[in-house]
Order: structure tokens, then sequence, then C-alpha cells
């Protein structure tokens, strides 16, 4: 008996290991390529996580309206926090099963062809795909992700794990990155320019190195002091913006795309109310006038009841401005003035020297020559203002209201910067779900319940419950 016991032991861990096999062999599409192009794979990396990043439901029906960016005329559940467990399932599907998969295949084919650029580019945008995934969810699969063969469910990492092992990613990716080694084709965000890569890849060692400022302070700081050393440079203008540029239908920008069928989405009379206060001249960028008051900015208040919504009348409130809704937008990924206000911030933290107030001002100017706004009488009068002007008593406020205004129609970053920053001082939705409290997290999809269950438990224990309430690590205050 014992013996037959061994046998059939030993035949069911054949038969699971044979399975795993199939189940990777099957899970194969039957028209990919196997000899796939890294061109191609990169151009589709770029696109896919592009779209996600700008895309409804994760942008537009979420992260923009819960910082107050946009808000919803109709169908206004999402305004008010009305989620489920397959609401923000797209993101991790796209992002983890095309964007990850497709950037693992363009290293390897690099390591296989000798050619690092590659390497570096496909690791820089990796890590940017995963600092999304963890901002929204928090606990993520990192080390395991993304190799189907070996790690069927696989072990999620904590959120201080993932932002340490980003920062070592871009490292590497910058030490890989070289102008003068070989070409990469099917960039199509900074046409095969490695110089402009090594750029993005220390502001984005400096975004992320801010993002986990409050919780490791002497880690982020030497993220900073190794970039100084090694004598590389973040953005220096806003040519070099890290975004991608959208063309004609069937490839235009997502945005563009929704309004082309809907009209139920319109600029939060929060950021309307904000901007017209301040006078602020990305007011008619941002908006466009009411159809009944060509002259006039209405902003829908977010939250409210679909009756109450639809009682405002779609043509007396503002949709988002041409700019936004045009085919050819750019999605950004990272702008000039995000990388000044982060330095701002890392002089006002003590992490590199400089002049906080000056880096401030320039990126408020920055913000708005990215919208063609460089007349000075127009931006002295602008930065003139004592609410618009820097307060080195209270560096986040000054910080955290601006960069919420410079950050306008990136929800996912916008709603970042807020939890960690804590301005502006938003209020919850009028009727909102969550008993006075705003979301601090996307909850995790249903289908990680059900297929990597054990790991997903594990990352509840950890973290905290899976609710939009539960704040994560990085959000310290």
């Amino acid at each position: 008996m014992r013996t037959i016991y061994k046998l059939l032991l030993g035949g069911l861990l054949l038969g699971t290991a044979s399975c795993k096999k199939e189940l990777a062999g099957i899970n194969k599409n039957p028209n990919a390529t196997e000899n796939p192009q890294p061109d191609y794979l990169l151009t589709a990396a770029e696109k896919l996580t592009s779209d996600a990043y700008w895309g409804v439901d994760n942008n537009l029906n979420s992260s923009l309206l819960f910082i107050q960016h946009w808000a919803k005329i109709q169908y206004t559940d999402p305004d008010r926090y009305i989620f489920n467990n397959s609401s923000f399932t797209s993101l991790w599907k796209t992002l983890y099963g095309q964007s990850i998969t497709d950037l693992n295949k363009v290293i390897a084919i690099g390591t296989q062809n000798q050619n690092n650029n590659y390497k570096g580019v496909a690791l820089t945008l990796r890590s940017w795909t995963f600092q999304i995934l963890t901002d929204a969810y928090g606990d993520i699969p990192y080390k395991q992700a993304g190799n189907i063969d070996s790690f069927l469910t696989p072990a999620y990492d904590t959120q201080r794990d993932v932002y340490l092992g980003l920062l070592s990613d871009l490292k590497t990716a910058q030490t890989l990155l070289d102008p003068s080694g070989p070409s990469i084709q099917g960039d199509a965000i900074y046409g095969g320019k490695i110089a402009s890569w090594k750029k993005f890849v220390n502001s984005l060692r400096l975004r992320i190195a801010l993002r986990i400022a409050d919780q490791e302070p002497t880690l982020a700081k030497q993220v900073l002091t190794d970039i100084q050393n090694e004598g590389g440079s973040w953005f220096t203008s806003n040519a070099d913006l890290a975004a991608l540029m959208y063309q004609d239908s069937p490839n235009q920008n997502p945005v563009s795309l929704t309004f082309d069928t809907r009209q139920d989405y319109r600029i939060s009379k929060t950021i309307v109310d904000r901007l017209a206060a301040l006078n602020d001249p990305r007011l008619p960028i941002y908006a466009q006038p009411t159809d009944d008051s060509p002259h006039g900015y209405v902003g829908v208040p977010n939250g409210l009841l679909t009756g109450d919504a639809n009682n405002l009348g779609l043509s007396k409130t503002s949709r988002p401005g041409d700019y936004f809704r045009a085919p050819h937008a750019p999605a950004v990924i990272m702008s000039y003035a995000e990388v000044l206000f982060d330095l701002s911030e890392a002089v006002s933290r003590g992490f590199i020297t400089g002049d906080a107030a000056d880096l401030y001002k320039q990126a408020v100017l920055a913000s708005l020559a990215q919208y063609g706004i460089t007349d000075a009488t127009t931006t002295g009068n602008y930065l003139g203002q004592a609410s618009v002007q820097y307060n080195a008593a209270n560096y986040k406020q000054s910080v955290g209201n601006q960069k919420w205004i410079a950050l306008f129609g990136q929800g996912l970053e916008a709603f970042a910067e807020w939890r960690r920053l804590d301005y502006p001082q938003l209020s919850p939705a009028v009727a909102g779900t969550l008993g006075g409290k705003m979301p601090q997290r996307f909850i995790y999809p249903g289908s990680e319940q059900s297929l990597n269950g054990a790991s997903y438990q594990k990352a509840v224990q950890d973290q905290g419950a899976d609710l939009l309430t539960t704040k994560l690590w990085f959000d310290k205050y």
C-alpha cells in the first residue's frame, strides 16, 4: 500500500507540473508570433499603459472624480463612491496581463540581442507601470509578477518593498541606457532618444523618492544624493515632457473617444471655483464655457444624486476644455512642472540644496507655459497673488494646491499626490456613501479572491481591509 501511495503521489505531482505547462500553453495567443519583435512590443506597451492611465475606468470614472477635477452629471454612482470588486479590474488586468508581460519580453529580447537600450527603456516603463499599480492598490505582486510559467499565484509584496524595488530597477535602467549604444525602434514617447529616457528615469526616481519620504526620509534623501553623485539630470524644460501623442481615430486620445458618444462628464465645481477665485489663466483651457452662457464656466458639485445632477442641465454646465477632448491631446505621463514642484519640496525637506521658493515659482510658470500661457503680464499678475505665492511655513500647502491644478487630467497621479500632501483640502462627495470619508485607494479585483486567494488574503491581513477607505503605507499623515 505504501508503494502504491508513493506511485500515486508521484503521478499527481507529475500531473500538476504537466497541468501548469498545459495551462501556460493554453494561455498562449494562437495569433501571436513565436518570434516577437521588440519594437512592436514596446509600442504596444506604451499605448496600452497610456490608454489605461488616461482612460475611462481608472481616470474619468474614478480618480478624476476622487480628486474633484471632473464630476458626473449622469449615472452618478461612481461620483458617490459606489463601486464593487469588478470596478477596478481593467487597470489590474491590462497592466499585469499585457503591459508588464510585453515589457518583460522586451527585456528578455534586449538581453538576448545585447541591446541594453531596449532593456533600459522597458525597465523604466515597467517601473512606471508598477508604480501606477501600487499607488492605486497598495500591496501588489511585484517580484513574482509576469512569470506565469513559474508563478501561477504570485505573492504580494508590501508597498514599501515595491517602491524600494522600483528605485533599484530605475537605478539599473540608468546604467543600462547609453545614448551612444544600439538604437531602438517602436518608441512612441521619445522616438528612441535615449538621452531623453535617461532624464525620465531620474525624474521617476525623484517622484518615487518623495512618495516614500514621509515614511523613509533617509532612504529618500539617499536616492537624490545618488542621482547627483552619478552626474545625471532630470527634466530641464517643457521639451522633456513624457507623453504619448495620439493620432486620428482609432488611435485618438481615450478622452476624445469617450466624448464622441457620451456626455455624462463635466468639470468639477471644486476646481472651477478655485481657478475662478485665483483668476487662473488655465480656466478657459481646462473648462469649456456653457452653451447657454458662452462666457461663463459652471462646474458640477461632486457626488450629487442622479436626479439632482440631471436637473442642472447639460447645456448649463461646463464640459472639460477642448484641449483635453481633442483627438490628438497628449497622454501626459510626467511634466516638467511636476519635476520642479518635486525639487522645491526636496529642498524644503533638506534632501538637496537650492531655493525652494524659486523652484516653486518656476514650477507654476512651467505649468502655465505647458498650455501656451507665457505672457509676462499675465504670469506676473498670477504669481503676485498672496494665495499663489510660496508659503515657506507650509510647503505642502503651497506645493499641494498648485500641483493639484497642474496635474489636471492625470487622475491617478493627482490622486496619489493629494493623499501624500493632504492638499488641497477637499470635502467629500455631496451624497457620498463612505460616511463622510473619501476614497484612499482602489479595491482589488474580485478575480484575485478566486484565482489568487491565499496571496490576496495575506495582503489584506498585512495592509488592512480591502476597502476604499483603507490608507496605504505611503500615506502616513
